[in-house]
């Protein structure tokens, strides 16, 4: 009879110990700052994309964890690549490949699961503010991604009407300074939520707080004094080459047919390539302010030790290169991204050199948070270079542009294959600026048969209600945005 008591005084004691272990479990697991920068390219400090950029606080970051300076977007437009980043998975496995439509407009992706989804489902609070989805998607505080929204992020304040005359009449496609102030733009403001949340963050369950940063997206408006960091008499400009275009093929510029971003001839026309350079490196300064003032607040709460930060961004943008401006190519910089993770499980100020992908990070975060994998997910955690850096990678980076175009990047080599077969192919490691194409050489035939094996064989097709940005092509005929290009058409803006 004693026995028998003792057993169920025991197993009680067991079940007890048991809620307790999972409470404590769940208090314990790490947090996570998940921060995202709209259009920035390797213009940061630790990654060297230009050797002006003033970017302490990217500086500051990367001493606190691993900085991979070799990672790449897998779509160079703003809502494939955010959804690829949240998802897990490629474009190329979704269909969403254009600015529109949102996954949750999407039936047959219904039962994807987002980062912040699957976090709330395993116990994590959510919270977002800024643009972390494209635009106004995912803001639905009710919704199943968030516990709680913050301010929504355009790049505000504008100025009464456009600064430069661009041949775009977009609101957006402008740069430049006008008299405002810093504390009443969206990024201050944004910044300013992610503050008042660490301040005020119980610590009884782990959370995410997604902080979406506008800056350097246009219009790159900055007040005076990041303008002032950048005199225009000591300016470098991108190098370029003016016969940089002659080896590429013409369906690079499908890509970039008849966007509003401005050709570099319009830029040198108006006098404007120094004005737009400086404009986007200070709008990088701004950030990297707003970055600073939420590590301080982060630093100074009682989550310091126990918060994973991971800060990236959904593609690079081209300021000159290749004779364009924007994103949309396949092109080392609209592909390579900042890409950082510091707190808990990463080795401290070290640089990584494999090559990776944002499609990495939700795997890698789970990882770090002992969280099972989704089966959904197509990247690769990168817990093992975040312990030892030189850990080798098998795999290449992938990035896609519409169906069919498609960019594979490792250590030294960039390949690009086209929809009608076109290809490219660059040494990284011997011209950096990738302005020899090297792929009719036949020297190099077994480089492009081995990177070409990665291309995604089975592409899906563009989702239902796609638009905006979105190239087809239907037997040997590219069409962009509904519209036939013929072999004859003049290349807009050139």
């Amino acid at each position: 009879m004693l026995d028998a008591v003792m057993r169920k005084i025991l197993f009680a004691a067991m079940i007890s110990l048991g809620g307790v272990l999972l409470a404590e479990a769940q208090t314990t697991r790490p947090n996570i700052l998940f921060i995202a920068v709209d259009d920035l390219n390797d213009w940061v400090s630790p990654l060297g994309g230009h050797a002006q950029a003033k970017t302490p606080n990217f500086d500051r970051l990367a001493k606190m964890g691993v900085t991979f300076t070799n990672a790449h977007c897998q779509s160079v437009l703003c809502n494939p690549s955010r959804t690829s980043v949240l998802t897990g998975k490629r474009a190329t496995s979704t269909g969403i490949y254009g600015l529109s439509p949102f996954i949750r407009e999407t039936p047959q992706l219904s039962d994807l699961k987002t980062l912040p989804e699957y976090f709330r489902e395993h116990g994590y609070r959510s919270y977002m503010a800024g643009k972390v989805f494209h635009g106004s998607y995912g803001r639905k505080a009710n919704g199943p991604d968030w516990d709680g929204v913050g301010p929504q992020n355009g790049g505000n304040p504008y100025p009464p009407k456009k600064l430069v005359n661009t041949p775009s009449t977009m609101k957006a496609v402008d740069w430049g300074t006008f008299p405002h102030n810093d504390e009443d733009k969206d990024d201050y403001k944004v910044a300013s939520w992610a503050i008042e949340k660490l301040e005020k963050m119980p610590a009884d369950q782990p959370f995410i707080l997604s902080a979406g940063f506008f800056l350097p997206h246009v219009p790159c408006f900055v007040t005076q004094k990041w303008m002032d960091l950048y005199p225009e008499e000591t300016l470098i400009l991108p190098e370029i080459r003016r016969d940089d275009r002659d080896d590429t093929p013409r369906a690079s510029w499908w890509l970039h047919w008849d966007l509003p971003e401005p050709r570099l001839k319009f830029l040198e026309e108006q006098n404007q390539w120094k004005n737009l350079v400086r404009s986007y490196l200070a709008s990088i300064s701004f950030m990297d302010a707003q970055l600073g003032r939420v590590l301080d607040a982060l630093e100074k709460s009682p989550h310091a030790s126990n918060t994973i930060i991971v800060l990236w961004s959904d593609h690079g943008w081209h300021l000159g290169e290749k004779l364009i401006t924007g994103k949309n190519t396949l092109w080392e910089p609209s592909t390579r991204v900042p890409l950082m993770f510091a707190g808990p499980g990463s080795t401290k100020g070290v640089k990584c050199v494999e090559p990776v992908e944002l499609l990495d990070i939700f795997p890698t975060l789970c990882e770090l948070t002992n969280l099972p994998l989704p089966k959904q997910l197509e990247g690769h955690s990168l817990l093992p270079q975040l312990k030892v850096a030189t850990t080798t990678r098998e795999w290449p980076a992938i990035t896609n542009h519409n169906p069919g175009n498609d960019s594979v990047r490792d250590k030294r080599w960039r390949y690009i294959q086209y929809v009608d077969g076109s290809k490219e192919l660059y040494d990284l490691e011997n011209d950096p600026n990738e302005f020899n194409n090297l792929a009719s050489n036949p020297k190099h035939a077994a480089e492009i048969e081995r990177l070409s094996k990665w291309i995604p064989k089975n592409q899906a097709p563009h989702a239902p209600k796609s638009k905006d940005r979105i190239l087809e092509y239907r037997d040997g005929v590219p069409i962009w945005e509904g519209k036939v290009i013929r072999p004859d058409d003049k290349i807009p803006g050139i």
